[in-house]
């Protein structure tokens, strides 16, 4: 299989990446974004400037879209340089292990070395052990002495 990376331009890119948000939610036993939401998301990514944030998709010629990363700009005030902060990185589960994770996430360290970013950073689940060792094989490293705090305000 041979996929190719692009930039998610449009509001049909992003009902592409609604699909996908969705099978994510099933792959992690969440309820996925209701239309409302759907709607906030389109507006977020295509139709303000700039941007909430940015998306790639992965595509396939025959299968069509098959995976996805969203990210957005953070700062460090220890490095003083922009982060990378990656909110999704998804292959639909029948697609995995043929390197498309692997070329999402390329991307992102790509563009975060043209932004002269200081880092890349995500999130796991701890019962994603899968996604886990995939993330050692690339070299990142878990930051155990952090503990990720969520406060809900709407």
């Amino acid at each position: 299989m041979t996929a190719t990376i692009r930039r998610a331009q449009s509001p049909e890119d992003g009902l592409a990446l609604i699909g996908l948000i969705r099978s994510l939610a099933d792959f992690e036993n969440l309820p996925g974004p209701d239309d409302d939401a759907v709607k906030r998301f389109i507006a977020h990514g295509f139709e303000r400037q700039p941007p909430l944030y940015e998306a790639y998709l992965a595509e396939d010629i025959d299968a069509g879209a098959i995976g996805y990363v969203i990210f957005f700009q953070t700062y460090s005030t220890f490095l003083c340089k922009p982060s990378l902060y990656v909110e999704d990185l998804f292959v639909l589960p029948e697609h995995r292990g043929a390197g498309i994770g692997k070329l999402l996430l390329t991307r992102c360290i790509q563009i975060a070395t043209e932004r002269d970013c200081g880092r890349v950073e995500w999130t796991v689940l701890d019962w994603n052990t899968a996604a886990q060792e995939f993330y050692k094989s690339l070299g990142a490293k878990h930051l155990s002495e952090w503990h990720l705090y969520r406060l809900m305000v709407s």
